[in-house]
């Protein structure tokens, strides 16, 4: 017998996290959260989401026993601003049994009905800087820290109920090796000096700060063109300036600015943690965060988290500046892999920067739909 109880305590908010530790335990490639920071993400007080959402966590019970969990969500700027009326459904994990995703998507419809919605998508969180999709391809890749790990059965869970594909997502890798600097490099002298433009350069995560609202506006104005995106707000601008800026190398920033010091271009790069959060298994102490402080100096291996670059200049050849700065950084620092992040598979002015470097596809993901 299958039993969906809704998440109403801590112990079991806890529990919601800790199943995926369960479903994916001994697995190589997946990625384990910190179970604090997952769990500081949930918290309703902290986590501005929920302002602007209506949430709910649901665990399922089969035998007894943990069989799968979900999080419904109706982000109310995305219905209101977009129009779209739909539930969200995310942090989805499950045991191999169709009936146990038959309910905990009956929940996601539940939630549809009660406001109205005519679909339900997912996988996908709270908004467009949470992770997002469940994988089609590259089960045997490593993941990333800011991506979800998935069963193949996951999948084929939600196409045997009549899910169908709602958006095509795809990551990739090129090596140090496939890089020929010469174009970019005589490329951003001239560019820098026809639009007059300069990179502003960090040694100090502090430093940083003073322009990270600049950069949410920016990242806004890059992608409003996508019909999926919605806007980040003041506050969400606020809280993940705070979560993630301290995992960032200085170094590893780029804001390109023009004559007036307004920001037409950056590009964030993480150091790769996921061999680190392997080793911490969800726990900073004793020694996770020992795992990480090494990751961050010493990774050879580097995650293009965001890029974004104003309208005005998606056409100017801006990127050659970018790329100049960080192969100089990159080369210093003995980087020999860069990894990309889900793009979505319509975006292809993104895939465009990426054609010269010899990318290699290695996982495919898709957020699925259904109509209620």
């Amino acid at each position: 017998m299958i039993t969906i109880k809704e998440v109403s305590s801590q112990k079991e908010l806890k529990e919601f996290v800790l199943f995926s530790f369960e479903i994916f335990k001994n697995n190589p490639y997946w990625i384990p959260p910190i179970i604090a920071d997952e769990l500081e993400g949930f918290d309703r007080t902290k986590n501005p989401a929920f302002k602007n959402a209506e949430v709910h966590f649901y665990l399922a019970y089969k035998d007894n026993k943990i069989a799968g969990k979900i999080a419904t969500i109706i982000n109310w700027d995305e219905v209101n601003l977009l129009g779209k009326k739909k539930v969200r459904f995310g942090w989805f994990d499950v045991i191999d049994d169709i009936e146990v995703t038959k309910a905990l998507l009956g929940k996601a419809q539940e939630l549809g009905h009660k406001h109205n919605m005519d679909h339900i998508e997912g996988p996908m969180g709270f908004s467009n800087l949470d992770k997002v999709g469940v994988l089609t391809e590259g089960f045997d890749e490593l993941g990333t820290m800011i991506s979800w790990y998935s069963m193949p059965y996951y999948k084929e869970h939600f196409e045997k109920l009549g899910m169908v594909t709602e958006k095509e997502f795809y990551e990739s890798w090129f090596t140090m090796d496939a890089i020929n600097p010469a174009p970019f490099q005589r490329a951003s002298k001239m560019i820098k000096e026809r639009y007059g433009l300069k990179t502003l350069h960090f040694k100090k995560n502090a430093d940083i700060f003073p322009y990270v609202d600049q950069m949410f506006d920016l990242f806004n104005e890059a992608y409003a063109s996508l019909q999926s995106f919605v806007a980040i707000n003041d506050e969400t601008k606020e809280y993940f300036k705070k979560k993630y800026v301290s995992f960032i190398n200085p170094e590893y920033i780029k804001f390109i600015v023009d004559s007036n010091n307004k920001m037409v271009a950056f590009t964030i790069v993480m150091p790769s943690y996921e061999t680190a959060l392997q080793k911490a298994k969800g726990k900073l102490f004793p020694f996770g965060f020992l795992h990480l402080l090494n990751a961050k100096k010493n990774s050879r291996e580097v995650v293009f988290y965001l890029i974004g670059v104003h309208p005005e200049y998606q056409n100017k050849g801006v990127t050659a500046i970018i790329f100049d700065d960080f192969y100089k950084v990159f080369k210093e620092k003995k980087i020999k892999k860069f990894i990309r992040t889900p793009e979505l598979l319509e975006n292809n002015a993104m895939h465009n920067l990426w054609k010269n470097f010899d990318p290699k596809i290695h996982k495919r993901r898709k957020t699925y739909r259904m109509d209620i």
